[in-house]
C-alpha cells in the first residue's frame, strides 16, 4: 500500500485534460450517429418508380424510432449500472464500453458501403442504436462516479467536454450542407470520427492510471486509516484530534503511526 506524504500536483493539466476528451468522449459518437439522421432517412426512404409514377413505399418513422431505442436503454442500462457497479470491475465497464461502441460503429461505417433490403438495414440500425446508447450508458454513469472521486473543477471539465461533443457534431453537418456532400459520403465522415475519438478516449483512460495525481484520488486500497494518519500527525500535542468526537487525546498519534 503506498503511503502519499502530500498531495501530489497535476503536472501540466493532464489528468485535467484527460477527464475532459473523456467527457468528449461519452457522447461524441453518439451526437455524430444522430447527425446522420438524412443518410439514414434517405437510405429507407427511396422513392420506387413503377411505370413512370411513384410507387408506394413502406414508411419507418426513423426518427421516432430512433428517439424511442436511444433512451430506453440509457433508462434501463443506468438503473443496471448502478446495482452492478460494484460487482464488475471498473476496467471492465469502461474500456470494455468503448471497445464495443468502437466496433459498433466500425459496423455502421462498412454498411454504409454495403447495399441491403431496406427492411434489414433498418433493423440492423435499430439494433445497433440499441446497444450504441446501452454502452453508452454504462460509460458516461461509469466516468460520472470516477470523476466524482477528484476535486469539483474536475468534474466541470468533464462536462464542458461533453457540452463541446455536441458542438462538434453541429460543425461537422453544417460543413456537410455548405460543401453539398452527397449523403453516403458525409455518413462515412460521421460514423469514422467517432471511431477515432473512442480510440483517443480509450488511450486517455488507459493513461490516467500512470499519473501520479490520479493515483492519488483513485485509489481504492488506501483505508480510512491511511487517509486519517496524515490529519493526526499534525494535530498539536495535548489538543483533541479531529479523529475523536469525544476528545481524544493528541498522543494517540503514536498509535495511527503504528498503524
Amino acid at each position: 500500500m503506498k503511503v502519499w506524504a502530500e498531495t501530489p500536483r497535476d503536472r501540466g493539466w493532464l489528468v485535467g485534460i484527460i477527464f475532459f476528451i473523456l467527457g468528449l468522449g461519452t457522447l461524441l459518437p453518439w451526437n455524430f450517429f444522430m447527425t446522420a439522421s438524412m443518410y439514414f432517412n434517405s437510405r429507407l426512404n427511396k422513392a420506387e418508380l413503377s411505370n413512370g409514377t411513384v410507387a408506394a413505399r413502406k414508411e419507418y418513422y426513423f426518427d421516432n424510432w430512433m428517439t424511442l431505442l436511444s433512451q430506453l436503454p440509457v433508462l434501463l442500462c443506468t438503473l443496471l449500472n448502478s446495482f452492478f457497479y460494484q460487482r464488475i470491475p471498473e476496467m471492465v465497464r469502461l474500456a470494455g464500453s468503448m471497445i464495443f461502441i468502437f466496433l459498433l460503429f466500425v459496423l455502421t461505417a462498412i454498411l454504409v458501403k454495403i447495399p441491403m433490403e431496406e427492411d434489414r438495414f433498418f433493423t440492423v440500425t435499430m439494433v445497433t442504436i440499441w446497444f450504441i446508447n446501452s454502452f453508452g450508458a454504462v460509460l458516461q454513469g461509469s466516468l460520472f462516479g470516477l470523476v466524482g472521486q477528484l476535486p469539483q473543477k474536475y468534474s466541470t471539465l468533464f462536462m464542458s467536454g461533453q457540452g463541446l461533443a455536441g458542438t462538434f457534431a453541429a460543425i461537422a453537418m453544417l460543413i456537410s450542407i455548405a460543401s453539398d456532400t452527397d449523403p453516403e459520403t458525409a455518413a462515412l465522415g460521421y460514423f469514422i470520427t467517432p471511431c477515432v475519438g473512442t480510440l483517443v478516449t480509450l488511450i486517455c483512460y488507459l493513461l490516467l492510471p500512470r499519473l501520479e495525481f490520479a493515483q492519488f484520488y483513485l485509489d481504492k486500497n488506501r483505508s480510512y486509516e491511511v487517509e486519517t494518519t496524515d490529519v493526526l500527525l499534525k494535530a498539536p500535542q495535548g489538543e483533541p484530534s479531529v479523529a475523536g468526537a469525544g476528545g481524544v487525546p493528541g498522543g494517540l498519534c503514536a498509535v495511527a503511526d503504528a498503524v
